[in-house]
């Protein structure tokens, strides 16, 4: 499976942000790829920054314009995308959702971030609700794809069900970056971490794992904070957690990389970690805490 991750800076223009985006889709298409992914609501700036009222007429409804139009990038290259999305469900009702459009360009599925994060500078609760579509694969033409976004991919519990599901691939479109009152030691700590996390999901899963994250500082409109230097640091790994490709924190990239999602069988038969679970003793994985 080739698979183009586009990692791009963005600005407060949303016809800019999307005209780079074309661009780099159709450069990644006539490349040979197959599955384009891109970071997490990446229209605009990462608004979340601020809790702010006029920020909700960023959101649309699905399908919609952005689907409309990537769909129609995706028909014309003959391409599957994955698109990250301020969803508009209802009067007063949001969710941060990625879409995966068919290279026919028609809505294969749709995932709704799962679990949001209430931190200084990442507001999310305040814009989005909880999704309600479980942690299920979307079928497409390319295979079975486990998207997740962002905070989802802290979770080894949303990692496995999507495995379970019979995800082939997990996929997580991403903003996270560094608060720069962070020493130099803490950043470290930080990105070393977050890649951790999900080359374990691809170990204990034994499926490859891509995130794409988004570049660039983007100041926090309120003063409250320093801004966010989002670190990029885009990623594809296999099965074993093997990097396959990674990006830096220091530029725009677009990542074309192939990916054997059928070595999983191979993996899964000399580590068989789906085998030996104990599902039988696991009943208290669904409490907050065991007391």
């Amino acid at each position: 499976m080739k698979t183009a991750l586009i990692q791009i800076t963005h600005s407060d223009n949303k016809q800019a942000n999307i005209a780079k985006l074309e661009a780099r889709i159709e450069a990644t298409a006539h490349e040979g790829a197959q599955l384009v992914v891109l970071s997490e609501l990446h229209n605009n700036l990462y608004f979340c920054q601020t809790e702010n009222t006029a920020y909700f007429d960023l959101a649309e409804a699905i399908p919609g314009p952005s689907t409309d139009f990537f769909g129609t990038l995706a028909k014309r290259f003959g391409i599957v995308l994955v698109l990250s999305l301020f969803e508009k469900r209802a009067t007063g009702l949001y969710h941060n959702t990625a879409v995966v459009i068919e290279k026919d360009g028609s809505i294969a599925g749709k995932y709704r971030k799962m679990h949001i994060p209430d931190d200084p500078a990442y507001y999310e609760k305040f814009y989005f609700t909880p999704g309600d579509l479980g942690f299920s694969p979307i079928k497409t033409s390319i295979g079975m794809l486990g998207i997740m976004v962002c905070w989802d991919q802290w979770y080894p519990e949303a990692a496995r069900l999507m495995t379970l599901a019979g995800a082939e691939i997990l996929i997580y479109p991403t903003a996270i970056g560094w608060e720069s009152t962070d020493s130099e030691e803490e950043k470290s700590r930080q990105l070393e971490a977050w890649q951790t996390i999900q080359r374990a999901h691809a170990i204990a899963n034994g499926i490859p794992v891509v995130a794409v994250n988004r570049i660039g500082y983007e100041a926090d409109p309120s003063g409250a904070t320093n801004g966010i230097t989002f670190w990029g640091n885009s990623f594809a790994v296999g099965p074993q957690g093997e990097w396959i490709a990674r990006a830096t924190s220091g530029q725009e990239t677009t990542l074309l990389v192939d990916i054997d999602v059928k070595r999983s069988e191979t993996v899964r038969q000399i580590w068989p970690f789906l085998r030996d679970r104990r599902i039988d003793d696991y009943k208290n994985i669904t409490k907050r805490y065991i007391d």
